[in-house]
């Protein structure tokens, strides 16, 4: 299976290779999370293959959020909703 910088330099859509290597559902569950909340934290398993700083920057380009945060194993991720804006910036 090809690395992310190798799928970037062959021309292949980051985001289809992103939602095949998170998976649909979790690029989805989030993408809905950030629309009803803006601003989410989320926790990176000890057992997962990537750090948390390449999952939040993967998962963040994924949803097009911004990356507040990461501390420790916590990602904090925020997107302005559409329909339910709730953080004044």
């Amino acid at each position: 299976e090809q690395t992310v910088e190798e799928v970037i330099n062959s021309g292949v859509t980051l985001r289809k290779h992103i939602n095949t290597l998170l998976g649909e559902n979790l690029v989805k569950t989030v993408s809905d999370a950030l629309e009803a909340r803006e601003l989410i934290k989320l926790s990176v398993l000890e057992n997962s293959e990537y750090t948390p700083k390449e999952t939040a920057d993967t998962l963040a380009e994924a949803v097009g959020a911004d990356v507040v945060g990461v501390i420790g194993r916590k990602v904090i991720l925020y997107r302005e909703s559409v329909k339910h804006k709730k953080i004044e910036l």
